[in-house]
């Protein structure tokens, strides 16, 4: 019998001790492995959407998952007016504290379009030292 896949809906149970690995391996200047590093990404925007419900922004970090999140008017069709996007470990980076919002957007790390594409009141989403 395969193994059981968790809900994509919800957090992955592994998140916080993926998250804790990767920023470990950032500490000390190694590479986080790619399946740490994919489930703390996916662990971080999950917690994002369950805590911040709604569909105003989307939330992408390609090739990981993308969530939409945040209370508003509702958009049905075509690409969301407010997108955000950045990589894996920006992304972790941004959720965890140790990244700015504000840094991550001038150096270009994070790309934000549209009116409300502004995550920097709902973050860190968590702090894990």
């Amino acid at each position: 019998m395969p193994a059981r896949r968790a809900d994509p809906r919800r957090p992955d149970p592994r998140g916080p001790d993926s998250v804790a690995a990767v920023l470990r391996a950032l500490d000390a200047g190694t590479d986080p492995g790619p399946d740490d590093r994919r489930t703390a990404a996916r662990y971080l925007l999950y917690t994002l959407a369950q805590r911040h419900p709604g569909r105003v922004l989307e939330v992408r970090v390609p090739p990981v998952a993308a969530v939409q999140c945040l209370p508003g008017p509702v958009h049905t069709r075509g690409t969301p007016p407010n997108v955000i996007e950045t990589d894996p470990l920006t992304w972790i980076r941004l959720a965890t504290g140790r990244l700015g919002w504000a840094d991550a957007v001038s150096s270009g790390a994070v790309h934000a379009s549209g009116p409300r594409a502004d995550l920097a009141s709902y973050l860190p989403i968590t702090r894990i030292q």
